[in-house]
């Protein structure tokens, strides 16, 4: 990004990415939120400390997005519900989207449902994979990914919606036996599925959530696209 800031806190359209999500999460009910922070913490928690339902957790080191969870064990060890998992720079999020899933888990009483969308040039993304009748067995990432798997264009966008204590057993069993050496989030799903539990993935996200910032570029078509849609400075 070529920026000083942590990325949550570069601005589109004026305010830092991660308000917009925090946003989101309000819109939806969520009455908790947990900022798991790094990189300028001190920065973030300047930032968003007006936001009283907000609490800050450390992470340390930057071990992948499922030892970002783990770090959060202590605050999340006695809530039982449901937890939304997102990234913090994600500012397209909608809350239409996270309505959809959050009815979808309460009705069906799910152990994790996730979001995710078609994307025509799915690179550097976990592919969704489901078995012949369509059914969803796990996440791969494209490190990990053989070419069969590179050709999938459903795409996780990381928005999660999970059980949390549920959550938290998956957790346990994480390893990070893959190229990265990294706790993958993305494989908690299919660790819950070989629980038994019910889990599936479900392509409600709108298309203007596949935009991700990783570039000025990418920020810029992104504020193009708040811009369309109605988002104000």
């Amino acid at each position: 990004m070529k920026s000083e800031l942590p990325k949550v806190l570069v601005p589109a359209l004026g305010r830092p990415m991660i308000e917009y999500v925090l946003d989101a999460l309000s819109a939806v009910g969520v009455d908790r939120v947990l900022v798991v922070v790094g990189h300028q913490a001190d920065l973030v928690r300047e930032t968003l400390s007006n936001r009283v339902n907000v609490q800050f957790v450390d992470q340390t080191e930057q071990l992948g997005t499922g030892h970002a969870v783990m770090v959060c064990r202590e605050q999340l060890a006695d809530f039982e519900g449901s937890v939304v998992v997102l990234t913090g720079d994600s500012p397209l999020v909608q809350t239409a989207s996270l309505e959809k899933l959050l009815t979808r888990f309460e009705q069906e009483e799910m152990a994790c449902l996730l979001g995710t969308l078609e994307k025509e040039n799915p690179t550097g993304l976990g592919r969704i994979v489901r078995d012949a009748e369509g059914r969803f067995t796990g996440i791969v990432e494209e490190k990990d990914a053989n070419d069969q798997q590179r050709q999938i264009r459903e795409v996780n966008m990381s928005t999660y919606v999970f059980d949390c204590q549920k959550m938290l057993q998956s957790l346990d069993e994480l390893t990070n036996e893959n190229r990265q050496r990294e706790y993958y989030l993305t494989d908690c799903p299919a660790i819950l599925r070989q629980m038994g539990e019910l889990v599936d993935a479900s392509p409600v996200l709108a298309e203007c959530e596949a935009l991700s910032v990783n570039s000025m570029e990418d920020l810029r078509l992104v504020e193009e696209e708040m811009t369309r849609l109605g988002y104000t400075k």
